[in-house]
């Protein structure tokens, strides 16, 4: 269960725009966009030496998630779910990702802050979704 009572604006703030910074670096210096499900495919697809930077970021990004619950006395999220449906549910993601052409991360994050049409659609999609999903299960 998700603590409500650890959400602070403030927070939520900085690490959105720590979350934009890094976008734009990633574009400004490397040209990439970072989409966590393009990186993954990069990585899987096409493993190279070319690609040590996807690695470095998914690297990131695993680190920043472990020192952020190690440092900052958040409680790691729990979820009551069977390793079945976890991992059914990450195929699902894993397809839709690549039926959308992207991620929430590519497209809410790096695409609507290129002004992309389509992510726009592909994000309202995804926020839509999952509204209707969480009705539908809770």
């Amino acid at each position: 269960m998700i603590n409500y009572a650890q959400f602070t604006p403030v927070s939520a703030m900085l690490g959105g725009a720590l979350i934009g910074l890094s976008c734009l670096l990633l574009l400004l210096v490397n040209g990439r966009i970072a989409g966590i499900s393009g990186i993954t495919g990069q990585i899987l697809n096409k493993p190279s030496r070319s690609n040590l930077w996807a690695w470095i970021f998914i690297a990131g990004l695993l680190a920043g998630a472990i020192l952020g619950v190690r440092t900052m006395n958040i409680a790691p999220p729990v979820m009551d779910l069977s390793w079945i449906n976890i991992i059914t549910a990450g195929l699902l993601v894993g397809i839709g990702t690549k039926l959308g052409s992207g991620c929430t991360s590519g497209h809410g994050i790096c695409g609507i802050g290129r002004f992309s049409k389509r992510s726009i659609v592909a994000t309202c999609t995804f926020l839509i979704s999952g509204i209707i999903s969480l009705y539908l299960t809770k």
